[in-house]
């Protein structure tokens, strides 16, 4: 799909872990300052400590954390173990079931098992149908016998031929046998939904509208972590890169892109051609989008000693240092009365989350709309 990222700068507060692009702060990508981005994506600093304002952490155990004078399980023995055992979810070596009870009971917004042979059934599904990336950010004891996690998974789905990505953000929250120190229950939150309960539609539907056809280019991209997907932005940690920019004349214009398309075709000191990648992005500084650049993604083998100098005065090279930010993905065509609808919905979820946007705005495109469908652009 066309995407079309906006994003605003910001920084959240989450423990461990690692957003699009409109800056945001609490105490803060596409950017050198430590607060977060906002992006407006039309398709498709390091550890944040955790606020219960975001509701990033969720407590539900299944079971009693009525605790003891003497506590007789090595909760933080299991702190150690899971660090090493969970990153092996979905890969060969897979989860040691031993850690668990025979009868442990797994719940998240649409399964459901209350076996450890049932448990690992649904992980071996999952790894035939999607293909699963788990990633864990942190985990920490959260009660006597319960030890909480914070994870994003990304899956693509592969019987259907355009192979969907799916993204799912939240928490995990471990229940400890005290009898013997296995763990006897797995319940999980998504970020993205607010009634976790089993079984939701809610989640359901969450699933379901992640499988839309869409198509993006086959180019390289900056590269990012998704750290948190809320129903409405995603908050995304991305690594640094480099652009070739110039002056824009407004957010959703064109205005500057021959030059920095020329730079990459051979306009420069040695008359080096350049692969192509994606998205262009052009970036308002100011509340008015007056003060605009447009840019584009440099290869990330390239390094900006080695680049071949701009042929035009108006051309300059930079390099992003990443960070976090948050985008907001839409599809269709970014005018700006659409571009400053977006941003300003963005900047609106961020604030009733508890997160400060910074000034201004990237809008992130990766596809010529006059050349892709509608209803296939993001």
């Amino acid at each position: 799909m066309a995407t079309t990222h906006l994003s605003t700068q910001i920084f959240c507060p989450i423990p461990s872990a690692s957003v699009s692009f409109r800056r945001l702060t609490t105490t803060g990508l596409h950017s050198t300052s430590p607060s977060l981005p906002i992006t407006l994506f039309k398709t498709r600093k390091e550890a944040i400590p955790t606020n219960r304002k975001f509701k990033w952490e969720r407590k539900l155990s299944l079971v009693d954390q009525s605790s003891p004078p003497k506590p007789t399980v090595d909760v933080e023995g299991l702190v150690s173990f899971l660090y090493d055992d969970l990153p092996h979810l979905f890969d060969d070596q897979g989860i040691d079931r031993t850690a668990y009870d025979k009868q442990v009971k797994f719940r998240d917004p649409i399964t459901k098992h209350n076996t450890i042979s049932g448990y690992l059934f649904n992980i071996s599904l999952l790894k035939v149908l999607f293909r699963p990336l788990f990633q864990l950010h942190w985990l920490k004891q959260t009660g006597p016998y319960e030890i909480t996690t914070r994870w994003t998974m990304v899956m693509k789905f592969m019987l259907l031929p355009w192979k969907p990505e799916l993204v799912f953000t939240g928490t995990s929250v471990m229940g400890i046998n005290q009898k013997n120190g296995k763990f006897c229950s797995h319940v999980d939150f998504w970020d993205s939904i607010k009634n976790n309960e089993y079984f939701s539609l809610e989640g359901l539907w969450d699933v379901v509208k992640q499988l839309r056809i869409y198509k993006t280019p086959d180019l390289e991209t900056p590269r990012y972590q998704i750290l948190k997907r809320t129903a409405n932005y995603e908050v995304r940690k991305y690594t640094p890169f480099i652009v070739v920019e110039t002056k824009g004349d407004k957010l959703s214009g064109s205005t500057g892109f021959n030059a920095v398309a020329g730079y990459i075709f051979g306009k420069n000191s040695t008359m080096e051609k350049i692969p192509m990648t994606t998205p262009v992005f052009t970036q308002a500084l100011d509340p008015e989008f007056s003060d605009v650049s447009i840019q584009i993604v440099l290869p990330s083998e390239k390094d900006i000693s080695s680049l071949p100098d701009p042929s035009q005065e108006t051309v300059n090279l930079r390099k992003v240092e990443g960070g976090v930010a948050a985008a907001l993905k839409f599809s269709g065509k970014p005018t700006e009365d659409v571009v400053g609808e977006k941003e300003e919905a963005l900047r609106s979820s961020l604030i009733r989350d508890g997160l400060k946007p910074k000034m201004g705005c990237l809008l992130a495109r990766y596809n010529d709309p006059g050349q892709t469908w509608s209803f296939i652009m993001v």
